[in-house]
């Protein structure tokens, strides 16, 4: 019997998935472990590979996205009927369809839709058909490089990572095209149009150099539609499922980090990975979060569950969206793992390889904008977490310290706080904790 490839879940948050790219045609001879298809997720494009041997009967998607469990393509042995193999798996469900309808006298008329017309690698502009890996598509398009001009050197001709690499060699060393310093050529008088146009009029009313702004009514106004990508998708339904189901507030608080800095300082001398100012915050999250575990707790809604572990997810910005890789027990780790850990995730997430155990478990999320300038803002709590910390940035300001006006160094923290789990009175001990630490550092190394 023929084997029915299904759209599978390949992370916790995933609904459904975009089939970029088929790697096989029907017809072809695949083994268990090939890889079939490239699979846009919400978080990563991923590769889906075959649990079966045999032939690539039938290809139900082409491209596009299909929800979890829908039915994408049939692998059996060659010459199988595959339509009978997937009208057996739905359980005969369009013939019971057809009889119902032939019963209540009712006519149905299917309307075939048109194949779509094929487009071939040479007629594509953004590279959608070549067959190339996610990695050396994601930088090809970083190079602006048409990818479709490339020649692979993997299998059946797939672009991979070494083929990217030596077309942006070849542009390198290719010369710089000289520009034209011929002197412009004066029109003949007898190619003048017989009358002037409304805006070569206004030219010569204002003067040389002067262009006249000129509305065109008849074309509107101008916009770009851009189609909506699955990470989009699950980040406007999960992040709007969380502000309005849950009840949000806030909290700020105003840190001196000017005892950081300085540790901060002495620590990248003798450090093995440089320290940034969002590692020593995870770090005093960390601590804070084992003092106050009401604050490191999950709505499930007919209880309310305390994590005993310490998961803290930082957001991190991608091409298209936002990725939150997860520091695991960040309470049990240094500082240089923190650090390390912390880049590590980041340049994944960025190019779009972090594995779904990478991006799940949260128990606490930081939101760091401080490097943009960023003063102060909210975040949307990100499920299945109680809290989310806004980190702003370090300004320099005047503050009064033992009577005297001194220049501080100075940071903004803003907790936003699920009601449900969290009370006013809990958020604020633990900004107080948060901020107990980090203007006396010292407590980190304890």
């Amino acid at each position: 019997m023929a084997e029915i490839i299904r759209m599978p879940r390949m992370s916790d948050t995933m609904e459904e998935g975009n089939i970029v790219e088929w790697l096989v045609n029907e017809g072809d001879s695949v083994e268990s472990g090939d890889t079939l298809a490239e699979v846009e997720t919400d978080k990563a494009t991923m590769e889906l590979d075959s649990y079966f041997d045999g032939v690539l009967l039938h290809i139900a998607v082409k491209e596009g996205a299909v929800p979890i469990n829908g039915i994408i393509a049939v692998i059996g042995e060659e010459g199988e009927d595959w339509e009978a193999a997937i009208k057996a798996e739905e359980g005969g469900g369009e013939a019971k369809k057809e009889e119902s309808a032939s019963q209540n006298g009712q006519e149905k008329t299917e309307e075939k839709q048109p194949e779509p017309e094929t487009v071939t690698a040479e007629a594509s502009s953004d590279g959608s058909r070549v067959k190339a890996s996610p990695l050396a598509r994601s930088m090809a398009k970083e190079a602006g490089i048409d990818i479709s001009q490339i020649s692979g050197s993997g299998d059946n001709g797939r672009v991979v990572k070494r083929d990217v690499e030596a077309q942006m060699s070849e542009q390198k060393s290719a010369p710089a095209p000289q520009a034209n310093t011929a002197p412009p050529v004066a029109a003949s008088p007898s190619a003048a149009p017989a009358s002037t146009p409304p805006a070569q009029k206004q030219e010569k009313k204002d003067g040389p150099g002067v262009v006249p702004f000129v509305f065109n009514a008849a074309g509107g106004d101008d916009y770009t539609d851009t189609p909506v990508t699955q990470m989009r998708k699950v980040i406007a339904r999960r992040l709007g499922e969380s502000k309005f189901g849950a009840p949000h507030f806030y909290l700020t608080v105003e840190i001196n980090m000017g005892k950081v800095m300085k540790l901060r300082k002495q620590l990248n001398e003798v450090s093995p990975v440089r320290i940034s100012f969002n590692d020593l915050t995870v770090k005093a999250c960390a601590a804070a979060l084992r003092q106050h575990p009401n604050i490191n707790s999950s709505w499930m809604g007919d209880h309310i569950r305390t994590n005993k572990s310490v998961n803290i997810g930082v957001a991190v910005a991608v091409e298209d969206g936002l990725m939150v890789p997860v520091l695991r027990h960040a309470d049990m780790k240094s500082l240089s793992q923190l650090s390390s850990e912390t880049r590590l995730l980041a340049g994944k997430a960025r190019e779009r390889k972090l594995q779904p155990d990478e991006m799940t478990g949260n128990t606490f999320t930081i939101s760091n904008l401080g490097m943009f300038g960023i003063e102060e803002f909210t975040a949307i709590i990100n499920p299945p977490d109680s809290c989310i910390l806004a980190v702003g940035g370090i300004i320099e300001k005047p503050i009064v310290e033992e009577g005297k006006i001194v220049v501080g160094n100075m940071m903004k923290v803003t907790l936003s706080c699920d009601h449900r789990t969290v009370d006013g009175a809990s958020g604020a001990a633990f900004l107080n904790t948060l901020k107990g630490i980090l203007e006396n550092p010292t407590l980190l190394l304890v």
